[in-house]
């Protein structure tokens, strides 16, 4: 497994605005912010406080968002006061404001934010979604995050992560998968980001898209042959099969009593391995792993529960029935 990256030091607001902009329907109000600045946390602050004069406990190195309150306080201040609380609150450096739910800042606002070199923002989007929208997009890119060498694929629902050596056949397993109705999410690089609870969600890379090389084929492009239910752009990973070759002197599980987990950015899955040899399916032992998952997930446990049912079996064989009672069964 590749260890996890470093932690981000920070989200610049220029490249948060150039991947962002359209989603969030930003529209810029100054002209001389410096877009340079970090955005270094996940949470967006209302300045509400501070704009009234209690700035001690001020979160100034998070994004401000000024809702209706923020925008009505603002335009009944006369314009000495109004100068004096922002340029107070603008003193600190911010990485940005964001005006919300359509407000639109006064004229000494935006030229204070550009004496500041304070960015400046205005979106229709009501106060409460664009919090919600802005911090999903932070969470997103603060993420715990890893690349790993493998192939993601949605098979019923659950996310199955196939790992092994170069060239064991990991590539043409998920090919046979998605001929059978399931969807690539990445081939070859795996990028994992660890989301809130503990949940893996694996993606491909932006560059390679779902294109796949196939050994002696080579660079097939997965939608356009499978068309649009052969992919997904990303998945939650729920389990790994690591693919072996063939040892006949390797333990392998039969009962499926004793789970094998591992760890990726500090969290466990089931961890099954798989044999791989001539005239073996691999893709249809792939589809009862998933299946047999989703079973788990509904308390359905087949190992555990014949291993009950043969634990009463023998306990009933091991009374000593009187005679006339052996068509006991």
């Amino acid at each position: 497994m590749a260890d996890p990256e470093k932690s981000r030091a920070g989200l610049p607001v220029c490249d948060f605005i150039a991947a962002h902009a359209e989603a969030l329907q930003l529209e810029r109000l100054d002209h001389e912010g410096d877009c340079s600045r970090l955005i270094v946390e996940t949470a967006v602050h209302r300045p509400g406080l501070a704009l009234a004069g209690f700035v001690e406990h001020f979160t100034s190195q998070r994004i401000q968002l000024c809702g209706n309150t923020e925008s009505e306080y603002l335009q009944q201040l006369d314009e000495a006061t109004l100068r004096a609380t922002l340029g107070k609150v603008f003193s600190f450096n911010m990485p940005c404001i964001i005006f919300a739910n359509n407000n639109h800042p006064s004229p000494v606002c935006i030229e204070l934010a550009e004496q500041y070199n304070i960015c400046l923002f205005k979106t229709p989007i009501p106060t409460t979604q664009a919090i919600q929208l802005i911090s999903g997009v932070l969470h997103e890119f603060f993420a715990p995050r890893t690349h790993l060498h493998g192939t993601l694929v949605d098979v019923y629902g659950i996310g199955i992560l196939l790992t092994g050596r170069s060239g064991i056949g990991k590539t043409e397993v998920a090919l046979d998968l998605v001929k059978r109705g399931h969807r690539l999410v990445a081939d070859d690089v795996v990028t994992v980001i660890k989301r809130a609870g503990g949940i893996l969600i694996g993606s491909g890379n932006r560059r390679l898209r779902h294109n796949m090389e196939i050994r002696g084929v080579g660079i097939i492009d997965v939608q356009a042959v499978f068309g649009i239910r052969g992919i997904r752009m990303k998945k939650r990973i729920e389990a790994l099969v690591e693919l072996k070759d063939w040892d006949e002197s390797h333990r392998v599980e039969r009962t499926g009593l004793e789970e094998s987990m591992c760890e990726i950015l500090g969290e466990s899955i089931p961890k099954l391995e798989l044999a791989m040899y001539p005239g073996k399916s691999i893709a249809v032992i792939v589809e009862v792993i998933a299946l047999n998952h989703l079973l788990k997930l509904y308390g359905h446990h087949p190992a555990r529960e014949l291993e009950k049912h043969l634990a009463r079996v023998k306990s009933i064989d091991m009374i000593d029935f009187p005679a006339g009672d052996q068509d006991f069964e």
